[in-house]
């Protein structure tokens, strides 16, 4: 390997393993608080669980904003262009108080019935709503946490987000075990736990994005309102990526209500394998951040040598990586499932569906690769077309013909889900070698 082809991969690497040991690590831990607050019974379980799907969609603006701050600023980092990086943060800034500011306001004043809406039992809504409520009010330290975080990973430091990323979820382990069991506040002291770190993982992140000398004194403000062609361009990167967040939320929750009607048994192994799967494509996203904070660099740079080696070595790191971890959960089906059930049944059933989706590993690999970098291009419509076409026409399409028409069982469930991974791999791919990103670009080679 050439000596520069070194070099980009050892800061591939460099920036990756952070963020592949905060996304573990806090995959980790959210399964720690989420056996805290089942010990609680079913219907604080019930209470918790009635709003996850609204407070994904609620996550997914300030996400998608990350996503376009990550495109925006990367390049900017790479062009050493510190009036636009400066530009850029006092946006970032204003819009996570704006996007905070707007979230609490909405889902704080929607929270008494959004529970109903999602068809809750009358017992836990006045609880699953109180709930809801006490963990949206501080959204302006969530937006900041997500987009700060990005810009900091942008400008090549996946470290401190890390560190705060992980101390923000011990923290909420802790105020969980004084809250819930120490001071007796049930699901209350979850909520107020949940609030408490992401307060704390806000500020904490804020303290590290001011601080920053790339992004100079975005507060106070040089400006009076928004930079009109700034915001134009980070948000035809952000919409995109917040339909796909949409679409995608949307096709889980009818995915899931066609396999809850299954059967008690089949839905409990199913959901389980779904959570235990996790851990296991994690360290495909931990790469895909770091992947599209170098894609943008190399665009700023105008370096299209350089951005064709941290495509290459991505993809090929990638499937390798998820290659290990594929085999390693097909080895370790059955205990992971005994890790989160005492039921035999639904153990050995989970255990079989692991082994299935262990096979498409590579290809999920591959499918979050390629969407780092089409993230790091800003190119996220193409992502929202093919997770449009996917999750809808091959996903959902063949588990309705195969669970409502041929009734068929949770196996073939799983194909259609692995079907799903596969076509999203395969369409990425071949859109992006077909209509190579960099060729829109006016680069060195």
């Amino acid at each position: 390997m050439r000596p520069e082809n070194k070099k980009i991969l050892r800061t591939l690497i460099s920036l990756a393993v952070p963020t592949i040991v905060q996304e573990i690590m806090g995959t980790l831990l959210m399964y720690v608080d989420t056996a805290m607050v089942g010990h609680l019974g079913e219907k604080a379980t019930a209470a918790v669980s009635t709003t996850t799907t609204v407070t994904w969609l609620v996550a997914a603006l300030p996400y998608s904003f990350a996503i376009g701050f990550m495109a925006m600023m990367s390049r900017a980092y790479g062009a050493k262009d510190n009036d636009r990086m400066h530009a850029l943060a006092e946006l970032a800034v204003k819009m996570v108080l704006i996007i905070g500011s707007g979230m609490t306001i909405i889902c704080v004043g929607l929270s008494p019935f959004i529970p109903g809406w999602m068809q809750a039992a009358p017992v836990i809504r006045r609880q699953a709503s109180l709930y809801f409520a006490i963990i949206c009010l501080p959204a302006v330290f969530r937006a900041g946490s997500s987009i700060f975080g990005t810009c900091i990973q942008a400008v090549k430091d996946t470290k401190s987000p890390m560190i705060v990323n992980l101390s923000s979820n011990v923290a909420n382990v802790i105020l969980n075990y004084l809250l819930i069991y120490v001071c007796g506040l049930g699901v209350t002291g979850a909520a107020i736990a949940t609030a408490l770190s992401y307060a704390g993982g806000g500020t904490a992140m804020a303290v590290i994005f001011l601080g920053r000398k790339e992004f100079g004194r975005p507060v106070p403000f040089k400006r009076r309102g928004i930079d009109r062609d700034l915001f134009a361009q980070t948000a035809g990167i952000a919409l995109p990526a917040l339909g796909t967040s949409v679409i995608s939320c949307a096709g889980y929750v009818v995915f899931a209500a066609m396999v809850s009607g299954m059967g008690t048994t089949i839905f409990a192994a199913h959901s389980i394998a779904v959570s235990a799967e996790e851990l296991f494509y994690l360290p495909g996203y931990g790469l895909r951040t770091a992947t599209s904070a170098l894609v943008g660099i190399s665009i700023g740079e105008k370096d299209l040598k350089k951005l064709r080696v941290v495509k290459r070595q991505s993809v090929f790191i990638t499937i390798g990586m998820m290659c290990v971890t594929g085999t390693l959960l097909y080895l370790v089906a059955f205990p992971m499932m005994r890790l989160f059930t005492s039921s035999a049944e639904v153990a050995v059933l989970g255990a079989s569906m692991l082994r299935i989706v262990a096979f498409s590993e590579p290809f999920f690999g591959l499918m979050i690769v390629w969407e780092g970098i089409c993230y790091g291009f800003g190119l996220t419509k193409r992502v929202l077309a093919i997770e449009s076409v996917s999750m809808w026409g091959v996903r959902i399409l063949l588990t309705f013909l195969a669970v409502e028409i041929w009734g068929l069982g949770l196996r073939e469930v799983w194909y259609c889900m692995v079907a799903d991974n596969v076509f999203k791999a395969t369409a990425l791919t071949f859109i992006n070698l077909v209509r190579p990103p960099e060729k829109s670009y006016n680069m060195q080679r």
